[in-house]
This record gives structure tokens, C-alpha cells and sequence, in this order.
């Protein structure tokens, strides 16, 4: 089932008592969350209604609050963010009440809508708990999206703005922010409060509104190293220099993006595809995709040769033995 399905489903449809919403994309977990609210016409000061981090909160508390009944209304709606004792998290949690929680799996309390926010990339589907809530809770996914449905979302989302978006302009800005759902839709509002009554998007508006990110701007300077442009690489280091961004913190960044590069030219070598990787490295697809069309392009040795001399670099920084800024424009100098 969609997201889109799913949040129709839970404001037309009747409610299960337990959920498990199971994913990281913080827009569509918020979504879900209005969803239920303007469903059970609660607020977050509403009696019938009870919000808790599992991180901090005693489970037994937890345990009490699902199991008591409504004060003058049908239901109580119960919201549990961070359930770690469904991931292979170590943290101890009694044992009486890991018990207590299956049995409510398994039963739950007819008059709590007892919803469960797992925003893990991966839970531990070994443990009983984790197996005896999925057998028995609807699953409302809020994995990122990938390129095409942030794109199909997104879509539909400006049809109901009233907004428009050349296409040429709508990838232009899916593309600025790496279509990652959450990004667009803060970096949309943006556009909509300075564009006002103007429901026209030009590139223009987007380049003047939406900054590039600091990991945007390291993936762009990862590119001028490879395709050997030495001065846009000098003038970038610059740009950020006077941003005040440190080259031991550049180094770490871009450490992690010829890593990306290394670990995926390896993947491909290995009949991998731009799904799977996606799945392997937990990370956005669209990442991947990127990465994937620039590996094709060089041999892995030089690759690994420049991860080499990144690691290197950033011993002799921290170790005292060269000058930070000289050392990385003379990294730059000679492998750009």
C-alpha cells in the first residue's frame, strides 16, 4: 500500500488498534501524525491522547497508558516514537515488560489506537516483540521515497498548492534537493512564501532561495577533482574557506564520498543494482544513481588512489606535520 493509500485509508476507513510506522522520512511520519489526530479530533493536550519517546520514557508507563480506557470519548490514541527494543539496540528493558508488550500485540486494548514509530533503517526481526507486532499491526511505510515517487508525490502535492512548475524547472529543483521529500517540501515553502500571489517557479527563484548544502557543495567539489578542473576546485575551497568551514571537516566529507564512489564501482563489479546498493549502503537511491554514473567513468585503483591520499592528508593535518589550508590546496593542486 502507498503512503498516499495508507493516509486515505486511515481517514476514511476503520481504524485498527496498533500500527507500526516503519521508516525515516521525517515528512511522511509527520503526515501520519496529522492524519490520526485530525481523524480521533484530538489535540496534543487532549485527555485521550498521550505522546511518549521510548528512549526516555519507563515502558511501563507506556504499558498503562494503552491499556486504560477513554475519558468521555470512544477511543484514546497513543503515539510511541523510538521503539528501540524492536531494533538489535543493546539497552536492557525488563523482561515482565517485553512480555507484558507482546501479549498486547496480540491483544490490544479495543478502545486504543496504539501507534508505534520505528524510525530505524533496519529493525531485528529475530526478536519476538518485533515478530509478534508485525504479525499483528497494519504497517504504514515511510521509507524514503525513491526518485520517481518523490517525484509522482511531489506532483501531487502542487496540483492541491495550486502551484506550477515548468518541468525542466521541477527537476531543476527535485535535483537541488536531492530528492529527498522532507527537503523539498521545506524548501517549496520557501518558495511559496517569497513568490506570494506568483504561482510561477523560475530557475532563477530557485538558485537566489535554495543554498546549496555543505554536502552538496563536497559532491561538487568530488567532481572537480575527478574531471581534473583545478581552478573551479581552488575557488570552491575558497567560497568555503570564507564560510568558515574547516578543511579537517571538508576532508571527512569528502573521505565519505570517494568511500561511497569506491564501495559502489565494487558493488556494480558485482551484478548489483541501483536498488539493491541503495539497500546495502542505507542511503538514498538517489545517491546512488549519482555515484553510479560517475564509477563507470574511472578505473578503481584511482579511486582508491585519492581515498589513499584524503587519509593521508588528514593525518599529517591532525598530527601536527603540515599546515591545514596549504596541505589541502596542495592536495588539490596535484590531483585535480
Amino acid at each position: 500500500m502507498s503512503i498516499q493509500q495508507s493516509l486515505q485509508a486511515i481517514s476514511q476507513q476503520a481504524l485498527a488498534n496498533l500500527y507500526l510506522v516503519s521508516g525515516q522520512e521525517k515528512y511522511l511520519i509527520e503526515e501520519v501524525k496529522k492524519a490520526f489526530m485530525n481523524r480521533l479530533n484530538v489535540q496534543e493536550d487532549d485527555l485521550n491522547f498521550a505522546a511518549f519517546d521510548g528512549e526516555e520514557v519507563d515502558m511501563q508507563i507506556v504499558l498503562e497508558e494503552i491499556q486504560a480506557s477513554p475519558f468521555l470519548g470512544d477511543y484514546r490514541l497513543v503515539f510511541l516514537e523510538h521503539p528501540y527494543f524492536l531494533t538489535s539496540d543493546k539497552r536492557a528493558i525488563e523482561e515482565e515488560q517485553l512480555k507484558q508488550l507482546i501479549h498486547y500485540f496480540q491483544q490490544p486494548n479495543e478502545s486504543t489506537i496504539f501507534v508505534l514509530f520505528a524510525d530505524y533503517p533496519k529493525l531485528d526481526e529475530r526478536k519476538k516483540v518485533t515478530k509478534a507486532l508485525k504479525k499483528n499491526a497494519k504497517i504504514i511505510d515511510v521509507q524514503y521515497l525513491k526518485e520517481n515517487e518523490v517525484r509522482q508525490y511531489f506532483q501531487h502535492f502542487l496540483e492541491n498548492e495550486g502551484m506550477t512548475f515548468p518541468r525542466e524547472v521541477l527537476e531543476y529543483f527535485l535535483k537541488q534537493c536531492d530528492f529527498q521529500l522532507s527537503r523539498v517540501i521545506q524548501e517549496y515553502q520557501k518558495l511559496h512564501l517569497f513568490l506570494g500571489e506568483d504561482n510561477q517557479v523560475s530557475k532563477n527563484d530557485i538558485d537566489r532561495l535554495i543554498p546549496k548544502t555543505l554536502e552538496q557543495n563536497i559532491f561538487e567539489l568530488s567532481q572537480y577533482i575527478l574531471h581534473h578542473q583545478t581552478n573551479s576546485a581552488l575557488q570552491l575551497f575558497h567560497d568555503l574557506s570564507i564560510q568558515n568551514e574547516e578543511p579537517i571537516k571538508l576532508i571527512a566529507i569528502l573521505v565519505g564520498q570517494f568511500r561511497l564512489l569506491i564501495q559502489v564501482k565494487y558493488l556494480m563489479k558485482q551484478g548489483y543494482q541501483q536498488g539493491n546498493i541503495a539497500d546495502m549502503l542505507k542511503i538514498h537511491t538517489y545517491r546512488v544513481k549519482l555515484a553510479m554514473q560517475e564509477v563507470r567513468k574511472y578505473q578503481m585503483h584511482d579511486l582508491l588512489h585519492l581515498f589513499d591520499q584524503l587519509v593521508e592528508l588528514d593525518y599529517q593535518i591532525k598530527s601536527g606535520q603540515v599546515e591545514k589550508n596549504f596541505a589541502f590546496q596542495m592536495y588539490l593542486l596535484k590531483n585535480c
